[in-house]
């Protein structure tokens, strides 16, 4: 079995905010996430993120300063044992009709071309209904956090039939890894 985890990054990795993660010292951890990220690392998992980026479009943080907020990413997972195989982004709007921005499928269907692989079963993390629906339209197998989004998607309780629910990334991680 391919051991490939799709990780959403705001809300599930870092702490979200409603005005945009626009700089590095803005990218905040969520407690214990860097560390599941690493137990997935050091269990053979190849862990990749699909993140909407939209404050690219909207002009609030410009692409180089999207690659500094993950290198930051990278060198906190460094030192615990953790790597991120890479990372895929939309820097697109919500207007702009592109193809990647969840819940569309373009993000994930780079991921398979780009890695050669299948994301049929992967488990794929999320906070909100749209990481839920790109996951399920690729075939992966959508799993929501309370983190972030995920209490307030949970209580709208739309597109969850099926859907396992954890506290956090953590928990989801400690879940897999049984």
């Amino acid at each position: 079995m391919l051991k490939l985890i799709v990780l959403d990054r705001d809300g599930v990795i870092n702490e979200d905010s409603d005005d945009y993660i626009k700089s590095p010292e803005e990218f905040i951890p969520i407690p214990g996430s860097l560390e599941a990220i690493a137990r997935l690392t050091q269990a053979g998992w190849r862990v990749v993120v699909a993140t909407n980026q939209s404050g690219v479009a909207r002009g609030y943080y410009d692409l180089a300063t999207l690659q500094r907020i993950h290198d930051k990413l990278h060198r906190l997972l460094a030192p615990l044992g953790g790597q991120i195989e890479a990372i895929f982004y939309c820097p697109h709007g919500p207007d702009d009709q592109c193809e990647c921005r969840k819940p569309k499928t373009g993000l994930l269907r780079d991921i398979e071309s780009r890695l050669q692989v299948s994301l049929h079963g992967a488990p794929a993390i999320g906070d909100s209904l749209r990481d839920l629906e790109a996951a399920r339209a690729v075939g992966a197998t959508p799993i929501l956090v309370r983190t972030g989004k995920g209490e307030g998607t949970l209580a709208k309780g739309a597109g969850l039939k099926g859907v396992a629910v954890y506290a956090d990334l953590g928990a989801a991680v400690d879940d897999l890894l049984r």
